[in-house]
């Protein structure tokens, strides 16, 4: 992935001169910027400087002419649309305005993103087009310039994913705690367990407890490295040793910690997969 001279720079200076052709692909901002060129008011990730058309086709000519590289793709994550549900549970007027927001982004995004790729695919033959997120599907499939879609987080079901008018995604993965402590009645404590999910820091970032029903997660404390207590009916008859399943936010947060998942299929075997992108790395 680059989007800067710099990128390539680092390149260059880790493997030499003369070094084996590079294949990059070109990181192309597509957040929406109501105000035009102006970046004062930016609605997205803050990822790439390459916003216009032309800043990206300039950089992509840049790359045409360095040696040792090669151009094969290009991809954007509109976070303003794919990463913000537009049904957040008891924030009507908060809806309102991400649906306003995502109704502007669409459009103006698919426009400029095919101009981006026009001029681009006048330098040079692209291999792909990636663009996408789970909540920005049907959105992006009409933009005629994207090859290929991607879909992350929401396969699996994650709590970010329940504020999406747009779809319901079944709960797919799951962890569990075990019970250590009972400081008191009505409140279970459970081992570890503060797997946060990117993003703002909020109370949505989160793990959610899921099973036993009725148990939430104490505003004092919420999800912590040491320990998670929670409370709640079902806490009363939790003892030391039994599980609690929660559900995580987003998707890196188990990916990141655990080597593989154990994938339950329809007639009760059990494999395991490794996760972290497919390559079993934990970063716990």
């Amino acid at each position: 992935m680059t989007d800067s001279d710099a990128h390539l720079d680092v390149v260059d200076r880790a493997l030499g001169d003369g070094h084996p052709e590079i294949r990059v692909c070109l990181d192309l901002d597509v957040s929406w910027r109501p105000l035009g060129r102006r970046p004062m008011v930016h609605i997205g990730t803050r990822r790439s400087p390459l916003h216009t058309p032309e800043q990206a086709a300039d950089f992509a000519k840049a790359i045409t002419r360095r040696a040792g590289f090669r151009l094969v793709g290009v991809m954007g994550y509109e976070g303003q649309i794919a990463g913000l549900g537009d049904a957040p549970p008891g924030h009507p007027l908060k809806a309102r305005l991400i649906r306003l927001i995502q109704g502007r982004s669409v459009p103006e995004l698919n426009r400029r993103r095919a101009e981006a790729i026009r001029l681009i695919q006048a330098l040079t033959t692209l291999e792909f087009v990636n663009g996408g997120g789970t909540g920005s599907l049907e959105s992006t499939a009409r933009d005629a310039s994207v090859t290929e879609l991607t879909a992350g987080s929401g396969l699996v079901g994650p709590t970010l994913f329940d504020a999406y008018r747009r779809f319901t995604p079944e709960p797919a993965l799951l962890f569990a705690l075990p019970v250590v402590r009972r400081p008191g009645p009505g409140i279970a404590t459970l081992f570890s367990g503060g797997y946060l999910a990117s993003g703002t820091g909020t109370p949505d970032r989160l793990p959610r407890p899921y099973l036993p029903a009725g148990l939430s997660l104490t505003g004092v404390e919420g999800a912590g490295e040491v320990q998670t207590p929670v409370r709640g009916a079902a806490a009363g008859h939790l003892r030391p040793g039994d599980r609690v399943w929660l559900r995580h936010a987003k998707a890196g947060e188990l990916a990141e910690r655990f080597g593989e998942y154990h994938v339950i299929h329809d007639d009760g075997q059990v494999t395991e997969v490794p996760t972290y992108r497919g390559e079993g790395q934990c970063f716990g």
